[in-house]
């Protein structure tokens, strides 16, 4: 009898305050590169290592379920803002369910402080890392890391360089510049429709984590 073989499932966490092109790009390209059967968006609640948010929790699960309509291979999981209190990746990876193969798709930028993370080497028992380059880092891993790692454990996403960023778009947002070459149109319609990030708006989210 012929062994099933498990999913093949990427993840890709994040505050997505708000979801922009390049987080959607990134998701594509492990889909594709790693050949993933689809890929999860976690959209974080209370990110531990974050100030205030510009956009509540139910705002940015909003805006990353637009952004991912028309992508099959991308869905929406927002298990990390059901969840009360700080959002920690490894309380993440022991609530999801047991039997497929998960990857933990990142950044550079997020790969450079890995090892911040909460209980980080127990992370790596539950997923594979991949990881993409981003502007000014580095795809070397921390040492810590590094001296932990086995084959496999950390895999490269072929990515090409996107210099956008959420917090670019928040600053031109409540600046009163155009950010629409940076987003999509029907998220930046939702983004106007409720008046977020808009100028002198204080943060929807004000509750320090735990």
């Amino acid at each position: 009898m012929a062994v099933k073989t498990p999913l093949e499932i990427g993840l890709l966490g994040g505050s997505f305050d708000p979801v922009h092109g390049a987080h959607i790009a990134l998701a594509e390209a492990a889909l594709e590169s790693l050949k993933l059967d689809h890929v999860e968006l976690l959209p974080a609640g209370r990110p531990w290592q974050r100030g205030d948010l510009g956009a509540a929790p139910e705002h940015r699960l909003h805006m990353l379920q637009i952004a991912c309509a028309g992508h099959p291979g991308l869905r929406v999981n927002p298990i990390e803002i059901q969840r009360q209190g700080a959002t920690y990746t490894l309380d993440t990876l022991l609530a999801l369910p047991p039997g497929p193969r998960y990857t933990w798709i990142m950044g550079t930028d997020q790969l450079a402080n890995f090892c911040t993370w909460r209980q980080w080497p127990e992370i790596l028992h539950h997923v594979r890392l991949a990881v993409a380059q981003r502007p000014g880092t580095s795809l070397v891993p921390p040492a810590a890391l590094a001296a932990v790692l086995r084959t496999g454990d950390l895999v490269q996403i072929p990515f090409e360089v996107q210099p956008v960023s959420a917090t670019a778009i928040r600053q031109a947002l409540a600046s009163g510049n155009p950010a629409d070459d940076m987003l999509n149109s029907r998220v930046l319609a939702y983004i106007r429709t409720h008046r977020l990030y808009a100028p002198h708006t204080p943060p929807q989210d004000t509750t320090e984590p735990t």
